[in-house]
């Protein structure tokens, strides 16, 4: 028996020696499609071209015997390594300019003496609520720091979920908004699955998926179209291999909120193709039209994700939740042991005394901001759709590109996000933030306004 499995051992070390050496000999083509790409000025991804090989792998499986998800993560694997060595030929684009980068750079201009005007990252000036200050205070006297359950403490789930018609074995509260995308992501989709996520978008989607090692396609929308996708340009980009669809409504950075009716075209392909069905609803509490949440859909395989950070003005407190089936809870629940073990006690008794606040105000606040950015954009003549929530507009440059303009506004003292950020089909567009009060605003757009009509 020794001798069998020695014999075995060999066989399976030669088959990999095998698989080895046939990758590198893709990689090696690889390489010379993207030089050929690269003079023909070709784009290094092809879906049409990918859609082809997935099917043929596809049939390959099936003929052999090879499981089918294994066969596609397996592909995805080599896809993606393959558009990696294609783009290595090509001439080093500058590092993309995130939001958060443009804020770094603000703060070190700061940091030297230099008057800065935000308007690149939504952080709301006004205050979180005072009953949450309070309750840090009495979490300290009533020594209620210590370790919770990794879904968070019972007081806080059963709030949360009684606010969205659950039961709490679907809630668990996460450091902010952002790790309830990476455990929803991580928790269920395996490396080489694929995500479909919609631009102009926040970059978390693509972030987490990529550091999970899952492969990202990308429905984009265009201002032309309201920034409304198409059902069915969508449910072209769904392959086996397609495991999870992440949408965000009200939208960072557009504004937009989808009608009723593209909202259950989203929600039937996910059902249909049986797909994870991931909305990061934020900015639920900003909605200035009727906004329906992903819940009211009532499909079992969706995920909810929300935060304390925009309504409560809470964001230094990293306090967010997601709500979901309670099997999808487990899993979300696996990921966050392993990387944080459970949100700080104190923090989670701060966002149950928010849940008692009215955020109304704030609400009015923004939606007011809103109006004036969109009024002084529409005096310089710039082409946007009014935000039906949250509390970015995101307009579109007459000229040049989005880093120059955004480069020329640091220098002058005012700080926006590049709307190259949020997707790469979109360096004509900028985002600026409604998180200051009017007059920094005002003071802000008119420094704009001088530097793009250069």
């Amino acid at each position: 028996m020794a001798n069998d499995l020695d014999s075995l051992r060999q066989q399976m070390r030669a088959v990999t020696s095998e698989i080895m050496q046939k990758v590198q000999e893709r990689m090696e083509l690889a390489r010379q499609i993207g030089e050929v790409k690269s003079r023909l000025d070709l784009d290094v991804r092809d879906e049409k071209v990918e859609q082809e090989v997935r099917l043929a792998v596809i049939r390959q499986a099936a003929a052999i015997g090879m499981d089918r998800d294994f066969a596609l993560r397996l592909l995805n694997t080599l896809l993606t390594e393959s558009e990696a060595v294609q783009a290595q030929g090509r001439k080093s684009a500058a590092p993309k300019q995130t939001h958060l980068a443009i804020f770094q750079k603000a703060k070190q201009l700061e940091a030297s003496g230099k008057k800065m005007i935000h308007l690149e990252v939504g952080e709301p000036d006004y205050s979180a609520p005072e009953s949450v200050g309070r309750s840090l205070a009495e979490a300290f006297r009533s020594r209620q720091y210590h370790y919770t359950e990794t879904r968070g403490i019972p007081q806080l789930r059963n709030a949360i979920a009684k606010a969205s018609g659950v039961g709490e074995d679907e809630v668990i509260v996460t450091p902010g908004g952002r790790f309830a995308v990476f455990s929803a992501i991580a928790g269920l989709l395996k490396p080489g699955q694929e995500l479909i996520t919609v631009e102009p978008a926040w970059p978390a989607y693509r972030e987490c998926a990529e550091f999970a090692g899952v492969k990202t396609k990308v429905l984009r929308t265009t201002l032309e179209d309201g920034w409304t996708p198409d059902i069915d340009e969508l449910k072209s980009l769904i392959s086996e291999g397609t495991k999870m669809l992440a949408i965000n409504y009200p939208n960072n950075p557009t504004g937009k909120i989808l009608d009723r009716k593209t909202m259950s075209g989203i929600v039937s392909l996910a059902r249909d193709h049986g797909l994870y069905l991931l909305s990061d609803e934020v900015y639920s509490d900003y909605a200035f039209r009727q906004f329906d949440s992903v819940l009211t859909h009532d499909y079992e395989k969706s995920i909810v994700v929300s935060s304390f950070s925009k309504t409560y003005a809470m964001t230094g407190f990293r306090v967010g939740y997601a709500v979901a089936e309670a099997e999808i809870i487990k899993k979300m629940t696996r990921v966050q042991a392993v990387g944080i073990t459970s949100v700080a006690e104190p923090i989670q008794h701060a966002a149950l005394a928010a849940l008692s606040e009215d955020p109304s105000a704030n609400v009015r606040i923004m939606e007011k901001r809103l109006k004036f950015i969109s009024s002084k954009l529409k005096e310089m003549g710039l082409r946007f759709v009014e935000p039906d929530g949250a509390m970015y507009v995101y307009p579109e440059l007459p000229a040049s590109d989005d880093i120059s303009v955004v480069e020329s506004l640091l220098e002058k003292g005012v700080a926006i996000a590049p709307g190259s950020g949020f997707g790469d089909s979109y360096s004509k567009f900028v985002r600026i933030t409604a998180c200051r009060p009017e007059d920094e605003l005002a003071q802000g757009l008119e420094i704009m306004s001088s530097v793009i009509r250069k």
